[in-house]
């Protein structure tokens, strides 16, 4: 019971060392986030040549400034892909954690009630399988909430201004003649 002990608590080292990872991972999927919608916001700015003041006179720096606002976006969102790779793996490595443990439990010739037994403050080995269980379970549900969200923002239309500009200015006609 001790050594089945010890390899469950190695386990669950494991299982710690892979939350700390996804905690990291979102920490910086947030901050690519909140990157990325900067230069969103900055991008309907520069789009405006009257924002530019007397630099306006300078040929092409409109579009030199969109446009390189347009590469550290897509670098951005590279960047976001690579971190979704990374929680997928994270999310992996939960689901090997958990597998060993349930294999390690169902591998050893141990009688149920034996599996069930809880020493001192030792949890049972049951609960110790049931653990890893939960653990990855609740970091494959947060993955797939976090890839329904980037689905969501995919999905989203592309609100042309343009057209929403030419259906203010029919009901708003009479104002703006």
């Amino acid at each position: 019971m001790e050594a089945m002990m010890k390899k469950f608590r190695q386990k669950y080292r494991r299982a710690r060392d892979e939350m700390d990872r996804w905690d990291e991972l979102q920490s910086r999927l947030v901050s690519q986030f909140v990157n990325a919608c900067s230069i969103i916001d900055r991008l309907e700015v520069l789009r405006d040549t009257k924002n530019y003041g007397i630099l306006g006179s300078v040929n092409g720096i409109k579009e030199t400034l969109l446009g390189k606002q347009m590469e550290a976006l897509e670098m951005i969102f590279c960047s976001m892909k690579e971190t979704m790779k990374e929680f997928y793996g994270t999310v992996m490595s939960f689901e090997k954690i958990a597998s060993d443990g349930n294999q390690l439990l169902r591998g050893g010739s141990i009688p149920t009630a034996q599996k069930q037994l809880k020493i001192g403050i030792w949890p049972s080995l049951e609960e110790c399988v049931d653990g890893l269980r939960t653990i990855h379970e609740m970091h494959r549900s947060d993955a797939s909430d976090i890839g329904a969200l980037r689905q969501l923002l995919m999905d989203q239309p592309n609100i042309s201004t343009d057209e929403v500009q030419s259906i203010f200015e029919i009901i708003f006609a009479e104002e703006i003649s």
